[in-house]
């Protein structure tokens, strides 16, 4: 653990080390939700040149590909003290790996798929822990009409607030954190069901349908959830007035 003694003032910078376009996204998304200046690096030769000029306060980093080299070339060259804290995102089940993991030091492991409410506690707890206070999050994610609260599990449309399951609250948010860009059935599964989950053929495409049914339950304004034949889903934040393309 790092023995930072100071506050934050203004936005906090998250460096995010990975590859992966959708989890990016997803990360960036929930960091969104407080004060976070975020900037991703898809390789360890552009993270190690972020960090040394821009001094991150915080570091997400996917290590499931060469994941001790990565670790060794970022967090090696930091004086215990200095170094910024860490979490780690992995899709392995291994206890070695993680123990690995803490002992280059890491201060946190976070499994994926994860919710991003857990991401948001995680982050909270790390920061208040390095930083002697709480991250400030502003909770709520607006897309025209829409309105998603991951902190305290509410979903409102206009006026109406919409009861959906866990799933369907992860699923809605994963779809409006890549707002506009084509989301495959597998990306949605590997996100929310991890790259080992064994799924029927249609379980993407039933959640879909079941959130489509209560989006479009109490939206006059058409859906938000885009069909692309074959490829997969697309999110459209709804202007005032239109409907999204797609079916």
């Amino acid at each position: 653990m790092t023995s930072h003694d100071q506050r934050l003032y203004g936005p906090a910078r998250a460096l995010l080390v990975t590859d992966e376009a959708v989890l990016a996204d997803r990360v960036r998304l929930a960091l969104d939700h407080g004060r976070y200046t975020t900037r991703v690096a898809r390789t360890v030769d552009d993270a190690a040149a972020v960090l040394a000029r821009w001094k991150p306060h915080l570091l997400v980093i996917d290590i499931d590909v060469d994941g001790a080299a990565i670790l060794d070339r970022l967090l090696g060259p930091w004086p215990q003290g200095d170094r910024p804290p860490v979490i780690a995102l992995t899709r392995r089940d291994d206890l070695k790996a993680r123990l690995a993991a803490f002992e280059r030091g890491v201060d946190d492991v976070l499994a994926v798929p994860f919710s991003p409410d857990e991401l948001v506690a995680r982050v909270v707890a790390i920061m208040r822990r390095t930083y002697r206070e709480a991250a400030v999050f502003t909770p709520v994610l607006r897309l025209g009409e829409l309105e998603i609260d991951i902190v305290h599990h509410r979903v409102r449309l206009g006026e109406t607030e919409l009861h959906l399951t866990s799933l369907e609250q992860n699923l809605l948010y994963l779809l409006a954190a890549n707002a506009g860009r084509l989301l495959t059935r597998d990306e949605i599964l590997d996100s929310l069901w991890g790259a080992d989950y064994i799924a029927e053929s249609n379980v993407v495409d039933r959640h879909i349908s079941n959130l489509r049914v209560k989006l479009q339950g109490h939206s006059e304004r058409g859906r938000y959830i885009a069909t692309v034949p074959g490829c997969g889903y697309q999110f459209v934040a709804v202007a005032p007035g239109k409907k999204p393309s797609g079916s």
